[in-house]
């Protein structure tokens, strides 16, 4: 049974919307981030404050290698994961990966002044400049779901409807909202 993967920029939506597809499949949900906060004992922020991005990548790369080996887990990813092209290889290997997209707008509002993301600490221009940089990765996604104007319920939808059918019937049994 293959894992479902949520890849995605900062504020899309992958934890929320992985912790509700998690339970109505009856899955596990791992978040990544909180994974490497686990192992590390360190929150992201500061890992990066610490040891930088590099010691980060390090981490979520060793935690990406072990998620991707176990089963029927819905897996959101820390919006850089699959830019390197070893957990991107990991994850699609054994799971259907999923974008969540959003606009920058929908985005900034999101995660606005509550910001502690240490990637999103720049302008507003530095922070389009990294999201557009991402998308291609992104679009390299089985399938994209656009999170920008649903509410959580209708992507979760949106997500185990198109998973109905596009996977020799490992998703048969899911529950729709």
């Amino acid at each position: 049974m293959r894992n479902i993967v949520l890849i995605g920029f900062m504020g899309t939506g992958k934890s929320t919307v992985g912790k509700r597809v998690a339970q109505a499949l009856a899955w596990d949900f791992v978040d990544t981030d909180c994974e490497i906060g686990e192992v590390t004992n360190l929150s992201v922020t500061e890992i990066f404050r610490r040891h930088g991005e590099t010691r980060f990548r390090s981490e979520e790369r060793i935690v990406v290698a072990r998620l991707s080996q176990q089963e029927q887990i819905v897996i959101a990813t820390g919006g850089g994961t699959v830019l390197n092209p070893l957990n991107w290889e990991a994850l699609a290997q054994n799971g259907i990966v999923i974008a969540l997209h959003a606009s920058i707008e929908a985005i900034l509002s999101r995660i606005g002044h509550k910001n502690d993301r240490p990637l999103l600490k720049g302008s507003k221009e530095a922070i389009e400049k990294l999201w557009s940089e991402r998308q291609a990765c992104y679009a390299q996604a089985d399938f994209t779901v656009d999170t920008s104007q649903k509410t959580i319920d209708e992507v979760v939808s949106e997500i185990l409807t198109r998973l109905g059918g596009r996977v020799n019937n490992e998703f048969s049994g899911v529950a729709k909202d």
